[in-house]
């Protein structure tokens, strides 16, 4: 287990890559969502961004999981022997203690042994973390917010796990050549004098990490009327989501967008911003679907609920 320290590149120095770095911000204000996948070729600022998140907040630090830790690493041990002996609990704990209110960060996490990443899944949606050894239980917080990236090129996971995570987003290099120039330019300032390039992102940091803050604060008072949420179940109904897990986070995300808007009231747009890191990886596909056509499916059927629902309004309102 490593705990990241050192001075990294600042999370608003990094150029495009909206979709990657606002679902990381989500995840940061509400790590109930169940964690985020970032799914991507090597070079594409997954692991920069993960590391640059910690320090957006004061308290919070970046925890990192090593590719071979084992359960007993994880999750912490139990000494059978001394609570026979004494009838007292010796706990030793693990990276899951350590990441208590903190970002767990497992890089390849698809190489991980399943049970490893499903262990993972289940504290960061609980929020706890049991250990029990021969008849002898111990609980302790699990609240952090957990982060896997991975190269699809070496594997995917199972979709059994990929369904448990929250939100996934696929990430490519860029290819606008001055995006790309100034990229390149930024990384090269940064190598060159990191405390100079960070001083002139300190201001960006402090702004993001009050906001982060407040969107904390404010999420607890989010509401989301019934009109929205029968929304969410109809197009999860009609794009052949399994289960209630891809509705749910939905609209959990969508109120976490919203409190990071500043707003108390989730409206559509939320909604249909929530979809995009929380359906297509539940979606039923054919062999030959793309990304892009997930995604004209989505708003095909989102505009197709919608109107449906602004339709029977109507109709309830001349009727009444």
């Amino acid at each position: 287990m490593t705990v990241s320290q050192k001075q990294n590149y600042p999370f608003t120095a990094i150029l495009g890559q909206d979709q990657m770095k606002e679902a990381l911000l989500l995840n940061l204000i509400n790590p109930s969502l169940g964690g985020v996948l970032i799914r991507g070729q090597k070079g594409t600022a997954k692991s920069t961004a993960v590391r640059a998140l910690g320090e957006l907040l004061s308290e919070t630090k970046v925890v990192e999981l090593p590719l071979g830790a084992t359960e007993d690493r994880v999750v912490g041990t139990l000494d059978v022997e001394y609570a026979i002996q004494t009838g007292k609990k010796k706990f030793e704990p693990g990276i899951l203690k350590a990441a208590d209110g903190q970002i767990l960060y497992v890089d390849e996490i698809n190489l991980l042994e399943d049970r490893i990443v499903d262990i993972l899944l289940d504290a960061a949606a609980m929020g706890v973390n049991t250990v029990e050894r021969e008849g002898i239980s111990y609980s302790h917080p699990a609240r952090f917010a957990l982060v896997g990236t991975m190269n699809p090129e070496e594997g995917n996971l199972r979709p059994q796990l990929l369904d448990r995570f929250g939100l996934v987003v696929d990430v490519t290099g860029e290819t606008e050549v001055e995006t790309r120039a100034v990229i390149i330019e930024n990384r090269l300032a940064y190598e060159e004098n990191p405390g100079k390039f960070r001083r002139k992102y300190a201001r960006k940091q402090k702004v993001l990490g009050e906001q982060i803050t407040a969107a904390r604060e404010l999420l607890p008072s989010v509401t989301i009327s019934h009109n929205l949420i029968c929304l969410a179940a109809e197009v999860g109904i009609r794009l052949e989501t399994e289960g209630h897990r891809a509705d749910i986070s939905m609209i959990k995300t969508a109120k976490t967008i919203a409190a990071m808007e500043g707003r108390s009231i989730v409206e559509e747009s939320d909604l249909r911003r929530a979809a995009v890191y929380t359906l297509p990886h539940r979606m039923r596909r054919t062999p030959t679907e793309e990304g892009q056509i997930e995604k004209s499916r989505m708003e095909e059927v989102f505009s197709q609920a919608s109107n449906r629902e602004k339709v029977q309004k109507q109709s309830k309102a001349e009727d009444g």
